[in-house]
Parts: C-alpha cells; sequence; structure tokens
C-alpha cells in the first residue's frame, strides 16, 4: 500500500528533558517506536542507556528505536531548530487542554522529567505552546510515559487514515 502524500511528510518528535526514570524511557522508546516518532533525550539522564532495565522496558526493540542524545536543551534546538509552531509542551500547569493541541506535519512534544518537569528556561523560549493532560486532585501527576502515550496518539488522530502511518 502506497502512503497517501499527507502522510509521507509526517514527522512525530519526542524529546524527554532530563529524564530520571529508565523505565519510562524505555516505554516511551517502544511507543515511539510503533508509531516512527523519534526520541530525543536531553542530559543529564537519571540512568545509564546501557541499563538492562531500559532495554527491558522496550523489550527487544530498544536497539530500532530513533533515538539522539542532547548535551543540553540548546544544543538540540540550535541543531535541529523547531519552529515555535511545531513545539508542543507538555506541564501540569500547561494554558491549553491537550486535545486544543495543533496538528502539523511535523511536531515536537516536550516533556520533563518526572520530578521537576520542564524547566522555565524551556517553557519562556515558547510561551504559547503549553498544554496539560487534565486528571483529578487525587493524583499529582500522570506517570511520564503514559503522557507520552496519550500526546503522542492525539497528535496523530486528526491523520488519516490511521493505518497509513503505521505503515
Amino acid at each position: 500500500m502506497t502512503r497517501p502524500a499527507h502522510i509521507e511528510n509526517v514527522q512525530r518528535h519526542v524529546v524527554l528533558v532530563c529524564p530520571e526514570v529508565h523505565w519510562n524511557t524505555g516505554n516511551i522508546g517502544r511507543t515511539c517506536l510503533g508509531v516512527n516518532a523519534h526520541l530525543h533525550l536531553i542530559e543529564p539522564l537519571g540512568f545509564s542507556l546501557s541499563e538492562k532495565e531500559v532495554k527491558r522496558a522496550g523489550l527487544d526493540y530498544w536497539h530500532k528505536v530513533i533515538l539522539t542524545v542532547w548535551s543540553s536543551f540548546q544544543a538540540f534546538s540550535a541543531h535541529i531548530k523547531p519552529k515555535k509552531e511545531e513545539v508542543v509542551l507538555f506541564t501540569k500547569s500547561g494554558e491549553k487542554p491537550f486535545w486544543d493541541m495543533p496538528s502539523r506535519e511535523r511536531m515536537f512534544l516536550i516533556f520533563g522529567s518526572e520530578t521537576r518537569g520542564l524547566p522555565e528556561s524551556v517553557i519562556t523560549c515558547y510561551p504559547d505552546a503549553s498544554y496539560h493532560i487534565p486528571s483529578n486532585l487525587e493524583i499529582r501527576s500522570l506517570n511520564l510515559s503514559t503522557a507520552v502515550g496519550i500526546a503522542l496518539y492525539e497528535s496523530l488522530r486528526k491523520i488519516r487514515p490511521v493505518h497509513a502511518w503505521l505503515e
């Protein structure tokens, strides 16, 4: 089956700024692989990528994950040059709910660490791009890998036919 032209150029990038928990990163890597998304990790990481837990969370797929590790958010931004309209930041205090995020061909879904969230220096770079995933007050926040899965699939939801971007 040939991919429709509007699907061919779709790019999804998940950016984790200073992730701390290896199994979250492994699960996120597996989710990224499932939809052909690129995973970007911004150092410092709270774990080693050689840890077997990361590989176990990604099962035997970890070596297939499209992965780039960056020394800093500034290095990532300078090299990739995401346009402001392509960036979506996810924070507990995001101004808009995630279902209102734009759907563009190239998108960068940016998440902070499990305990500290996104640094203010990243948020101020994209002041109009903050979103949240609503939840009740019984929990502080969703698990990072759950939040990435929700946001990544929502970013692809408006693209039809769904099966075309999975090939």
